[in-house]
């Protein structure tokens, strides 16, 4: 209201350019999160067959439909799912799995095949391809200290970023500050010396860039106080201040559960339900739900029958979970697990989550999947 009539043209102006694009946001779910502790088919009497003392109580289950619901643990994300911001999509995996950790995390950060070994990530590549915003590295984001195979391109890399201030304030020490000066672009030829060079330099002008934008925004929203929900937390204010990132990638720890699964896995859940909530709730009041689209996912699931150990060992197809405020298709996308037709013990998959990518490929970022994933794959109708 204190604003002149002459300015609101110019304040609307500034406003649109602080929301125009969209916002993808990936959650990894490290260790093997078991995905039918998550989305509970207590409609099944074969799940409380193989799973006599750690399926989850059909009185405990969040109930969804009459088949499926949520883990307890994850009771902050009813609302989200009754609003229409939450999807599910059951039984995602890909041909031949692999078992190991490793592995599988590989295969499921670089979309490759079972038998196919690549050195860049799916995100990686999506900076390296033709998109017209794929410019500087903090088009993709990750919030921790280290930066994951999924956002290293043959050409272009993501940005890992914790705390803006404090990385901004390490590529301003003298020594770091000394070589990106002393090395103009004749040195940067492809070696790994100048390849060493030119991460920094990129470093050293992307830490100002988003030091100085990110410091003009507050987050308003309330968060739980872990590690995890601050992670969340400063994507949001990424999200917020304007900053030109269209990816954003978060990972939360913990979820190999062979041995009392119950406890452990629930802890995890919590922590993810309660500050995935927090998010999508802070991102509608601020008016960016609308923009941004929410992936989880971890590297595989887990056995149907439960082990000696009163836990679950390394298993095969899992679930993925959506939010975002324009989802064509929220709710439960697709039948839940057959528990019958088993693949030695494993659920089978019929989900390519290669067809996932390529879906938030071809309709939210606006590239074609063929060119990133190096062959089309199918495309779904969550977007």
């Amino acid at each position: 209201m204190m604003i002149p009539a002459f300015l609101k043209p110019f304040e609307a102006m500034a406003s649109a350019e602080l929301g125009g694009h969209k916002n993808l946001v990936i959650i990894q779910l490290s260790g093997g999160n078991d995905g039918l502790n998550t989305i509970v088919p207590y409609g099944n009497d074969i799940y409380y067959q193989k799973r006599t003392t750690i399926a989850v109580g059909k009185n405990d289950v969040v109930k969804l439909d009459d088949m499926q619901g949520l883990n307890p643990n994850l009771s902050a994300l009813k609302e989200i799912y009754d609003q229409g911001w939450m999807g599910i999509i059951n039984s995602v995996g890909y041909p031949n799995p692999d078992r190991s950790h490793f592995r599988s995390m590989d295969i499921w950060q670089t979309a490759s095949e079972s038998n196919q070994f690549l050195t860049t990530g799916w995100i990686g590549r999506y900076l390296d391809s033709n998109c017209a915003v794929c410019k500087n590295p903090y088009t993709a984001i990750e919030v921790d200290d280290t930066l994951s195979l999924a956002m290293k391109g043959a050409k272009m890399k993501g940005i890992a970023v914790e705390d803006p201030d404090k990385l901004f304030q390490t590529t301003r020490e003298p020594f770091f500050k000394e070589l990106v000066h002393n090395h103009n672009d004749a040195n940067l030829n492809e070696d790994n010396l100048g390849y060493l060079y030119k991460t920094m330099a990129e470093t050293y002008s992307s830490a100002e860039y988003i030091q100085q934008t990110s410091k003009t925004y507050t987050v308003k929203g309330d968060y739980p106080a872990t590690p995890f929900a601050n992670q969340l937390k400063t994507v949001s204010k990424f999200i917020n201040s304007g900053l030109e990132t269209h990816v954003y990638y978060v990972s939360l720890s913990g979820f190999d559960t062979h041995v009392a699964q119950q406890p452990q896995q629930g802890r995890q859940l919590k922590i993810y339900g309660d500050a995935v909530a927090a998010f999508i709730k802070d991102l509608k009041q601020t008016g960016k739900l609308d923009d941004t689209l929410v992936m989880t996912f971890s590297e595989f699931g887990r056995r149907v029958e439960q082990n000696a150990s009163n836990g679950t060992d390394h298993g095969t197809a899992n679930n993925i979970l959506l939010f975002g405020g324009k989802l064509k298709k929220a709710g439960i996308y697709n039948d839940a697990p057959d528990l019958v037709q088993l693949d030695n013990g494993d659920l089978k998959y019929t989900v390519d989550f290669r067809d996932v990518y390529a879906t938030l490929l071809d309709k939210w970022l606006d590239v074609s999947n063929s060119v990133v994933l190096g062959k089309e794959f199918g495309r779904m109708k969550f977007i």
